[in-house]
């Protein structure tokens, strides 16, 4: 870190609030004083607003209050004042029909409060799924200077002497019961120790993956995305930020704008493909890269993807879980790995560059974390495809898909939405065989609505009575982070916006050649467009409320499924003050 500079209280954000000795001052003053502080607590002091998503719905973030706590330590420390506010909370397991259709909302709330307080600025506390992208997005768009700080990764499940992860392991399981190859007993044992402490997935799930890809953006301190929930190292991760904080807000930067360049997302992306992190990640990187006014592509996910290895040995795309990869040396190491790959130069909100964040670290260990030279797989973890079937693209997690499956021919079999497939796929007259292609539409951010996790469709049960374990699956969803299978996911444009999964019928051929990019539906060009020209689109679920404002205004999969009216404008700075006068001699609130 940087040297403190000089404080200057009159060039702080808060004193436009706090500093006129006149009415208004006055009431803004005795705001704060309401509380039981001094009017020396606010002199010449930094404001830092703590973001705070802890809920006793989102069980990864419920020691968030302890942390809370030590950030506020650290700003103390530093000679500011913390004042800590809450925001939306989602939680990935309980919200329905998904978290993800509340993530937007999340980011407003977020936006809003930032900008409408007297904040000099902003510590972030997020660690469930949807949290970490949403609060990222509206502190973006705030663009005030900004730091986050992630929950970290429960600790391990044991059971039956085997470590497990929290979701990767559970679907397993789940197979395995529906074969007959287990009991409902040993599920019900299973259930009592799957989830043993706070904190998010224990594997490289969508929070693991979002939080790593928060140091590789710059957003955090280097070293602190790993490090366990209930390691006593992430309270004191937890002081240091609340200190960064301070010297950010004394020297009124970096903000989110100056850290959130295209450079950075080149190395979140080389990042995700190394860890062969959660295809969840596309899609948030995607929408917070359109806050700042960078016009992100699919295709560059493919790009970066094919010139990246996997060096991380990390389930679901491999064999431990993010505990080893912190034992390991945790992101530090992994970056180390990769920096001939990355732009080292990029600025990140320590005041220093992302490669003295990690120029220090261990080197790989060659079981958690390979090097470039010697690397798990040869590319990333994540391919983009595109076809007749997916014009606009659809991504699928090859790392953690079976091989023989990459490339492949079948009979499509498809559901009309996530109650037909819940009627229909355990049903023993189910025309299915281990070449089947499963089909699942309606499913997207519109036609579900939210995009829900729904796209790894669960295996008929007559199958895994026989074995199977994979089959090529297709849909309009997204699947969580801890999933695995030949699954192709976030097909655009979705079946209920017109795309050409709206057209599949039972039987038709279907391929995908991971290889090539290609998701075809094969069948002739005139009959795909005769099909379409006589597709009508499905009523809107929601007629009013925030629904119908999600439905009407949520963009597709390839570009981020953020709301069309909160793209960043590339031709205006971003609005960092309220409207309103913050001085004077008039009365009101």
């Amino acid at each position: 870190m940087k040297d403190m500079p000089d404080s200057n209280y009159n060039n702080l954000r808060s004193a436009r609030w706090f500093a006129p000795h006149d009415l208004t001052g006055f009431v803004h003053r005795t705001a704060i004083q309401a509380e039981g502080f001094s009017r020396f607590a606010i002199k010449d002091k930094p404001v830092i607003g703590i973001a705070n998503s802890w809920s006793e719905l989102v069980n990864c973030n419920i020691h968030f209050k302890l942390l809370a706590d030590a950030v506020k330590r650290g700003v103390l420390m530093a000679g500011g004042l913390p004042l800590e506010f809450p925001t939306i909370s989602l939680g990935e397991s309980l919200m329905k029909p998904s978290a993800m259709q509340f993530r937007n909302l999340m980011a407003m709330d977020v936006e809003e409060s930032i900008r409408a307080y007297p904040l000099d600025a902003i510590v972030l506390l997020g660690g469930c799924d949807k949290t970490v992208p949403a609060q990222l997005m509206g502190a973006a768009s705030a663009d005030i200077p900004t730091i986050m700080l992630t929950g970290g990764p429960q600790e391990p499940a044991h059971f039956r002497g085997k470590q497990l992860g929290v979701g990767t392991d559970t679907w397993k399981f789940a197979d395995e019961l529906r074969a007959g190859k287990i009991t409902q007993a040993d599920f019900d044992e299973l259930e009592s120790a799957a989830k043993p402490s706070a904190g998010h997935c224990s594997e490289m799930g969508t929070a693991s993956t979002m939080t790593s890809l928060v140091e590789a953006l710059g957003m955090c301190l280097p070293g602190t995305a790993s490090i366990p929930a209930v390691d006593s190292r992430r309270g004191a991760a937890a002081e240091a930020t609340g200190r960064r904080a301070v010297e950010m807000a004394l020297s009124q930067g970096p903000k989110p704008s100056e850290v959130l360049t295209k450079e950075a997302f080149d190395n979140a992306i080389t990042l995700l493909m190394a860890v062969g992190g959660s295809t969840n990640a596309v899609v948030h990187l995607l929408a917070l890269a359109r806050r700042v006014g960078y016009e992100l592509e699919l295709d560059r996910f493919h790009q970066i993807s094919e010139r990246t290895p996997r060096i991380v040995n990390v389930r679901p795309s491999g064999e431990y879980l993010v505990k080893q990869l912190f034992e390991a040396g945790g992101i530090p190491t992994v970056l180390k790995a990769l920096s001939p790959l990355l732009n080292k130069d990029a600025i990140t909100v320590s005041g220093e560059t992302l490669e003295k964040g990690y120029v220090n670290a261990p080197e790989p260990d060659g079981v958690v974390v390979s090097s470039l030279d010697e690397p798990f797989d040869a590319s990333g973890g994540i391919a983009v495809v595109r076809g007749s079937l997916a014009p606009n693209g659809a991504v699928i997690k090859r790392s953690a898909a079976s091989k023989d499956l990459l490339q492949h021919k079948g009979s499509a079999i498809v559901f009309e939405d996530i109650y037909d497939l819940g009627r229909r796929i355990d049903d023993p007259e189910l025309d299915v065989t281990e070449d089947s292609v499963l089909v699942l539409r309606n499913s997207g951010p519109v036609g579900a609505p939210g995009m829900p996790e729904w796209g790894m469709l669960p295996i008929p049960e007559k199958l895994l009575r026989k074995g199977v374990r994979d089959l090529v699956r297709i849909s309009d969803a997204r699947m969580s982070g801890t999933a695995f299978g030949t699954t192709v996911l976030h097909v655009s444009p979705e079946a209920a916006a017109g795309g050409p999964l709206a057209i599949v019928r039972d039987g038709d051929p279907i391929v995908l050649d991971v290889k090539n990019q290609r998701l075809d539906l094969d069948l002739p060009a005139e009959e795909i467009e005769n099909r379409l020209a006589e597709l009508k689109l499905p009523e809107p679920k929601y007629r009013r409320g925030y629904g119908r404002l999600f439905i009407e205004h949520v963009n597709q999969a390839h570009e981020g499924c953020d709301f069309d009216f909160l793209k960043g404008l590339p031709d205006e700075e971003p609005q960092r003050l309220p409207y309103g006068l913050m001085s004077g001699w008039q009365g009101g609130w």
